[in-house]
């Protein structure tokens, strides 16, 4: 790994200006105005002026090591303010505008926690996030500005912007706000070591080059896999960076498919939901263009990867080129910048089938589909690259063996300095072993939260702690049981359950929310028929009993930012009886089905 001296994005952003000016760094592809997409671009050279004069404006502004918060929407100038922030020595905070749905009340939480001194917005949508500002009560001192006005406060501000004392690698470069789906949004401090670090582990990871690989995507900026992805890793490896707005992927997900054709030896990320959201929505007549074979890396990621959707995207699209191996099942989280460990080079995923039983004991056994009983089908996530991952007992401290199921701790040169605002209590960053020495830096670990096992040599991520249902004493992983629901009729819509505990006089018992598909029309009519099969499918492979099941209407389902079902929040919701108007299932069973 190279020298963290001088190891900043705007070390490598003048650096690639300086080495290949003309070159296209920064392509979008804007479908609002064109269904078939309109390109815009910025070369290096344009793309290094832009950030250095907006850098400058910033500067002027007096945003020096403050908090400047990006709530622009998906485009160029999200990456040129993204990138002014962090070269004018403030601290960005990738955020998103006010409009985006159900999302109101994070991002007002987000600003109060952050207090930024400056809200960097999108001419068009200056008054909207001032008034937004206005009414949660941020507005008394933090302005909002726009690319443009720094770009008119700086002036011929050329000189100054070159003169201007450089960040250093230690510097808190932004705030990644987690996604919070089990708790309240934290921001973590990543330095611009920490990013430029990651940015290489997973250009080593997915084996990445300057001249034979581009990055293509979706992902919002704002969310860890798609910062890193489509700004970080572009500006420290050196690579095309083409991406567009998740809504134009949404509203017609063969666009995606249609940038990785376009554009050869592509790296693209996303959550396990949008792969199977492709073979859903991506009919036969439009796959007929895509030649996906020379697509480097799909990483698939940010949620719990599932087994079934790995076939049925490898099923639709072999056909137009997609390889086994080019899906590279990933570990990553906000804390650790975003890549932890990936699927190795070359080989195709693997998925092990796990006894659960003795899953949910802890113990993970092969099991043999000719045995009986219960499976659990898991996919490996690979191994860490140029970092640790230890799996520990979150009781006592203590590594485990292989084959037992703990909590993951992580420690490498990638791991942010702690939550903005929060006290280093050594509970989540600075965490020791059993017998280590708190005062040693080398022998502090990051606490991940989430549950997983080394088995042969790869890493299995089974969930997270916070989430665990915990019934008559037994573990129950809700993604397992989520997985389990879905497919239990096809009037469940995919991607969209949830499953978690709730006290009750008997102790803790399961409930099970699922938004019905969009096609059904009238859901009550088979509410009986979904909930017997919902109760029978659970109670068949898990042993348990639904205690309450809601069959909610689609888009009620809480979900984070970044697209993940927000359980918490859907318990909340559940308590707070919020589909209590809604005609559900609500027969109060205890013991077993």
């Amino acid at each position: 790994m190279p020298s963290a001296k001088g190891d900043t994005l705007s070390h490598h952003l003048a650096l690639s200006a300086q080495q290949t000016p003309d070159e296209v760094a920064f392509t979008f592809v804007d479908f609002g105005a064109d269904r078939d997409g309109t390109s815009a671009e910025l070369t290096w050279s344009e793309l290094d002026t832009q950030v250095r004069t907006v850098a400058a404006g910033l500067r002027r502004a007096g945003a020096v090591g403050e908090r400047v918060a990006i709530v622009a929407p998906q485009g160029l100038d999200y990456v040129v303010g993204f990138l002014g922030a962090v070269c004018a020595g403030a601290i960005a905070v990738p955020l998103f505008p006010p409009g985006l749905p159900g999302h109101g009340e994070k991002l007002a939480a987000v600003l109060a926690d952050a207090a930024p001194a400056l809200a960097l917005s999108a001419p068009e949508q200056r008054e909207a996030v001032a008034d937004f500002c206005t009414g949660h009560g941020l507005a008394s001192r933090m302005r909002v500005v726009s690319v443009e006005d720094l770009t008119q406060a700086a002036g011929t501000a050329g000189t100054e912007a070159r003169t201007a004392p450089e960040p250093q690698p230690e510097d808190c470069a932004y705030l990644q706000y987690t996604s919070g789906s089990t708790r309240m949004p934290s921001g973590v401090e990543i330095t611009h070591a920490n990013v430029c670090v990651n940015a290489r582990q997973a250009l080593e990871a997915y084996d990445l080059r300057s001249g034979r690989n581009c990055a293509v995507g979706w992902l919002p900026l704002y969310h860890d896999m798609g910062l890193v992805l489509m700004i970080a890793m572009p500006v420290v490896g050196h690579l095309q960076s083409v991406f567009m707005d998740p809504l134009a992927f949404v509203q017609q997900p063969a666009r995606w498919l249609r940038l990785l054709t376009r554009h050869g030896g592509a790296c693209t990320a996303a959550p396990n939901f949008a792969y199977d959201y492709c073979v859903q929505r991506v009919p036969p007549e439009e796959r007929a263009g895509l030649s996906l074979g020379s697509v480097a890396a799909l990483i698939n990621g940010s949620e719990p990867v599932n087994p079934r959707t790995l076939e049925r995207f490898h099923e639709a699209f072999a056909p137009f080129g997609v390889r086994r191996t080019t899906m590279r099942p990933s570990y990553g989280l906000a804390e650790a910048t975003v890549f932890v460990a990936a699927s190795p080079a070359g080989e195709d995923p693997t998925v092990t089938p796990f006894d659960r039983n003795l899953l949910a004991e802890g113990i993970a056994r092969v099991a043999e589909p000719t045995e009986g009983g219960s499976i659990t089908e898991l996919v490996a996530c690979g191994r860490p690259t140029n970092q640790e991952v230890a799996v520990v007992d979150p009781a006592t401290g203590r590594r485990q063996e292989d084959g037992t199921v703990g909590e993951i701790w992580l420690r490498g040169p990638n791991i942010g300095r702690g939550y903005w605002g929060r006290p280093h209590d050594g509970e989540t960053f600075g965490a020791v072993m059993d017998g280590g020495d708190p005062a040693d830096p080398a022998q502090r670990w990051l606490r991940t939260g989430d549950l997983g096992m080394w088995h042969d040599k790869q890493l299995y991520v089974t969930g997270r702690i916070k989430d665990l249902v915990i019934v008559d004493g037994t573990n129950h992983y809700p993604h397992d049981i989520e997985l389990t629901v879905q497919e239990a009729h096809p009037a469940i819509r995919r991607h969209h359950t949830a499953a978690f505990a709730v006290s009750t006089d008997e102790g803790e018992r399961l409930v099970v929310v699922a938004e019905h598909a969009p096609a059904v029309t009238d859901p009550h009519t088979r509410l009986d028929e979904v909930t017997r099969a919902v109760r029978g499918a659970v109670a068949a492979a898990h042993g348990i009993a639904v205690h309450d099941f809601v069959y909610a209407p689609p888009g009620s389902v809480p979900r984070t930012t970044s697209g993940k079902v927000a359980r918490s929040a859907c318990r909340a919701h559940y308590l707070a009886g919020t589909w209590a108007a809604a005609k559900h299932a609500a027969v109060k069973g205890s013991g077993t089905a």
